[in-house]
């Protein structure tokens, strides 16, 4: 009987895409590629959809505004001119200047598109001097992709997830700044439920948080024109990064006029939010000089953050922004949730003004940067007994004045790249279920050993202000159930199998020397 073909599993695009990336190596640092391969795909992308429109034109019988951008604008289409076009760069991809015809197409559509200003890499294929063959090979890759295939699957937002998580695992650690794990998204979106209004982020990244944003909302059947975006960014190939991520995405973004440091310079200083997630750089160092933003407004109410730290900081920037039903979820080392000094001051008013709403800790190694675990911190400008018209439902808060829901979710979550954790949807349904239970019915929500615990004001200053969940929340000593004569009788038997097949193997070993001649006495 013929031996039957294992049929080959097809690679996706988001693997396709990869290798490809991979055969830049030695031309190319590997720190490059994401703006190497991002830059083409949103340039395929942007060509694909140009095309679309065109034909559409086309088919209506408006040829004569084919080379009108504000035909193509008024869909949320980007206008190409000819040079700037997909199919014009493979038609020259063998040429020697086609890195300069590359960097002509982007900067043409960034000037032609106003949306794009300060999106796009700026004389960045020149600068590289990539091997012309092996971009040549990365053109043709690309150009196998049809990006509007499948209208139901964000394509080019898989690819660019993807290739933000790579990138990020590639670049180790103290690299990838630019990229906050999916699942954790996922979990701050669904907790603290960005559905309409202002959503801001002080250290936004490639843009992860806005995305899921839009994809909450659409999720649960809200209007994404309801939302506003702002954001900020001081790493200038992560900023263009977020500006390309979203646009590919049709998300219009504030994201300052340049990319910036958020404490020296505040490019959205009168700005109030209804949401805020963020995962802003963990215990950043000599964030300011010793005399520099002293007197900043951002601190009023407050100590001054020490230099040494910037994590409140962070916490204070968020809390000047919040508007007055604001709610902000953001991840941070878990130094900050007992430090001393200026932060046990900072630590102290935020829990005496009633703006801690839940802590909640993670798993370690869900981070590509480092293994620690983190901790994911939700404050709430409103802790007030309200009703809220959400997407999908009236929501009816309880008053939560002086309590805090404390969360260990270092049990939860399941493998992932071999090394690393990540929530499944399940986890995160379970978690903001049980969020939500706890802020809008009491009687419902139930204190669970090893994960949640509804904390009192006075739990907390009887723990002289510690946000560690450990202090609250109940955990099992298993030790008090086990038998201890049970236990040594199972071990004596687990260990006698084991001395047991120890000497079977060395008898084994010496019969083999001794039928090959060379026995060994002992």
């Amino acid at each position: 009987m013929a031996k039957q073909v294992k049929a080959k599993k097809e690679k996706s695009i988001e693997e396709t895409l990869w290798e490809s990336a991979n055969k830049l190596r030695g031309t190319v640092e590997s720190s490059e590629y994401k703006h190497v391969v991002l830059g083409l795909i949103f340039l395929k992308f942007a060509s694909d959809k140009f095309v679309e429109r065109r034909n559409e034109l086309i088919k209506e019988g408006q040829e004569k505004y084919l080379e009108m951008k504000e035909f193509y604008n008024m869909s949320n289409i980007f206008f190409l001119p000819e040079d700037s076009r997909w199919s014009f760069i493979i038609e020259n991809s063998k040429q020697n200047d086609i890195a300069l015809k590359i960097d002509t197409a982007l900067h043409t559509i960034e000037k032609n598109n106003p949306s794009l200003k300060g999106a796009l890499p700026d004389n960045y294929f020149s600068r590289l001097n990539m091997d012309v063959s092996k971009l040549a090979a990365l053109l043709d890759t690309i150009n196998n992709i049809d990006t509007l295939k499948d209208k139901q699957q964000d394509i080019v937002g898989r690819v660019y997830e993807y290739f933000l998580s790579k990138f990020a695992l590639a670049e180790g650690k103290g690299k990838g700044e630019f990229y906050t794990p999916k699942s954790i998204v996922n979990l701050i979106a669904e907790m603290i439920e960005p559905y309409k209004g202002i959503i801001y982020d002080p250290a936004c990244g490639s843009g992860g948080m806005f995305v899921q944003s839009i994809k909450f909302i659409e999720n649960h059947h809200g209007n994404k024109k309801e939302i506003s975006i702002y954001g900020q960014e001081y790493t200038a190939t992560t900023y263009k990064l977020a500006k390309m991520n979203l646009a590919i995405r049709g998300i219009s973004a504030n994201l300052g006029d340049v990319p910036a440091d958020t404490f020296g310079r505040d490019q959205h200083p009168d700005l109030k939010a209804d949401f805020i997630m963020a995962n802003p750089p963990f215990n950043q160092k000599d964030w300011r000089a010793s005399d520099e933003l002293k007197d900043d407004p951002r601190w009023i109410g407050y100590d001054v953050p020490p230099i040494s730290n910037a994590n409140y900081a962070w916490i204070l920037n968020m809390v000047s922004k919040l508007s007055e039903n604001g709610v902000a979820g953001f991840i941070l080392a878990n130094g900050a949730l007992s430090g001393g000094g200026e932060e046990y001051k900072i630590r102290r008013k935020l829990i005496e003004n009633d703006l801690v709403e839940s802590i909640v800790i993670l798993p370690q190694n869900m981070f590509y940067t480092t293994g620690i675990s983190v901790t994911l911190w939700i404050l709430n400008k409103n802790k007030k007994a309200r009703t809220v018209q959400m997407p999908d439902e009236a929501r009816n808060y309880r008053d939560r004045k002086n309590e805090i829901l404390f969360m260990d979710l270092r049990q939860q979550g399941i493998p992932f790249e071999k090394k690393f954790i990540q929530f499944s949807s399940s986890d995160i349904e379970n978690i903001s279920k049980t969020y939500h239970t706890w802020q809008t019915n009491l009687e419902i929500y139930q204190d669970v050993p090893e994960f949640c615990y509804n904390a009192k004001i006075d739990d907390v200053i009887a723990k002289d202000f510690s946000l560690v969940p450990s202090k609250y929340i109940t955990f099992v000593n298993r030790d008090e159930n086990i038998d201890f004569d049970e236990k040594m009788t199972t071990l004596q038997s687990e260990f006698l199998d084991l001395l047991k097949a120890e000497t079977q193997s060395k008898n084994d070993l010496l019969t083999v020397f001794k039928e090959l001649g060379y026995a060994i006495e002992l």
